[in-house]
């Protein structure tokens, strides 16, 4: 037995140290290795090109909202009211999406202030089956903008989702107006409504709430759209311009108000709560 053998297996007596699985997070954009620490320091935005990460729910309470808050109960609504099924029964994809996610479906609502300013921040979970709108995100919207009604407040909505949900057919899609109808309730009341876009936010949602806004800010690089490029792309025949359907050229093109890095994002909101809530101005 060589020496070399020898230290080898000498080594290998002595056990592996435990590595968590999660030490690192590889950025999407620039494919930079970050320390997974670090990333959710700096908010899931990578240190390097500047990224800005998807983030839940949960996280986003806790950037946004003053401590305190107040997450709202979750809705109730018919599951699976079609009977759809392709490779796997709807059913079986809500309990595994609901296995993997901390919040029943892919929008959570929850009443608190930012920065003393009493507010109602709903929040649309990418990775809860692509964020779609189904009928809890619906009635879930419906909850929030209602309660914002009761305490008098804003009603600030982070929207990400590639539209609306398949499984649930015309059911999703009656989501669009009860929404809206909703917003108009809101406005009735002379309460503000504040968009925050991220990406990606896409289809029906794009279609109905999330471009009815008092104000509409987006996150850097956020992917914001209807139709997806491919299909604009081949419909009218010519060559998108750089960076369409970004937030940049949203913004540019008048549809954004402002572009917001996440690091900023809780001083402008509640800059904007100030403006539209004030109760001195004549």
């Amino acid at each position: 037995m060589s020496w070399i053998t020898k230290v080898r297996n000498s080594l290998g007596s002595l056990g592996k140290r435990d590595t968590p699985d999660n030490l690192w997070t590889k950025c999407p954009s620039c494919a930079e290795m970050v320390f997974t620490q670090a990333w959710e320091d700096n908010l899931s935005v990578c240190p390097r090109c500047g990224h800005h990460g998807r983030v839940g729910a949960q996280a986003r309470f806790a950037q946004v909202l003053d401590p305190g808050y107040t997450v709202l109960p979750a809705v109730t609504v018919p599951e699976n009211p079609l009977n759809f099924r392709d490779s796997k029964k709807y059913s079986d994809r809500l309990k595994a999406a609901r296995a993997a996610n901390p919040f029943p479906d892919a929008l959570t609502a929850a009443e608190g202030a930012i920065d003393g300013h009493a507010a109602i921040v709903a929040v649309q979970d990418f990775a809860f089956m692509g964020g779609s709108m189904g009928m809890a995100v619906g009635e879930a919207f419906v909850r929030a903008a209602e309660r914002a009604v009761e305490r008098k407040c804003a009603f600030v909505m982070f929207t990400a989702a590639g539209g609306a949900r398949m499984q649930e057919g015309i059911l999703s899609l009656m989501q669009m107006p009860k929404t809206t109808v909703a917003l108009r309730r809101l406005s009735r009341a002379g309460l503000p409504y504040i968009v925050v876009l991220t990406d990606p936010t896409t289809g029906g949602v794009t279609a109905s709430y999330a471009m009815l806004g008092d104000v509409h800010l987006a996150e850097p690089g956020a992917l914001i759209g209807f139709a997806g490029q491919r299909v604009i792309r081949d419909t009218i025949r010519e060559k998108l311009p750089n960076g369409f359907q970004r937030a940049e050229y949203l913004r540019e093109h008048g549809m954004v108000d402002q572009v917001v890095p996440r690091s900023e994002l809780r001083a402008t909101l509640a800059r904007l709560l100030d403006y539209l809530t004030r109760k001195d101005v004549a």
